[in-house]
């Protein structure tokens, strides 16, 4: 996150801090953990598809994670996954500091993320799990309306990443999602 954005964060009264003489904003650590605990709770959601997980089984039912700002597209997607991954658990978060928090938490099998979000944006969120061994075995697939030119600035990121424009999800997604499932450790 930007030092900016926090700093605004503090101006309009979401994160409790204190100024030092030199000007420098000191953060409640409780604060914070309120903040991070209010943003999961409210900006994330679990979507569980019919049938997800035997019951009982002890199996864990193959998890997605969806990180989209944008609910028209959180619902588009969500209808895609139901209909090729019924028995999948999806999760969605609305920003990046949310998704990241979930992806920790969850360590989902197939991560779905959207490059343009708030918080942290979806290349600074791609870097940061590639830079965690507990994220290996999590297949990323980036959902984006930017075209390639406009994607340019974040390549770095997206090297070796499947990627589906916006407006052809629901032609292109159901064959990243096979893809993603297929490549799974059994």
């Amino acid at each position: 996150m930007a030092v900016r954005s926090v700093q605004l964060m503090v101006d309009r009264g979401e994160l409790q801090a204190w100024k030092t003489p030199g000007g420098h904003r000191r953060i409640l650590r409780s604060s914070l953990e309120a903040w991070l605990a209010a943003r999961a709770g409210s900006a994330s959601t679990a979507l569980p598809m019919a049938g997800a997980g035997p019951a009982g089984s002890g199996e864990r039912p193959l998890t997605l994670l969806l990180i989209e700002d944008s609910v028209h597209f959180q619902n588009l997607i969500s209808l895609v996954v139901k209909r090729e991954l019924p028995e999948a658990e999806l999760h969605v978060a609305s920003d990046g500091i949310a998704g990241l928090a979930m992806a920790g938490r969850l360590e989902p099998d197939v991560l779905l993320i959207d490059i343009l979000l708030p918080g942290i944006d979806g290349a600074a969120l791609i870097t940061s799990l590639r830079s965690h061994p507990q994220f290996a075995r999590s297949r990323l697939i980036v959902v984006t309306a930017l075209d390639e030119a406009q994607r340019a600035p974040y390549a770095f990121a997206l090297e070796g990443v499947p990627l589906v424009h916006k407006s052809a999800l629901v032609t292109e997604l159901p064959a990243l999602l096979a893809e993603a499932v297929a490549a799974q450790p059994a």
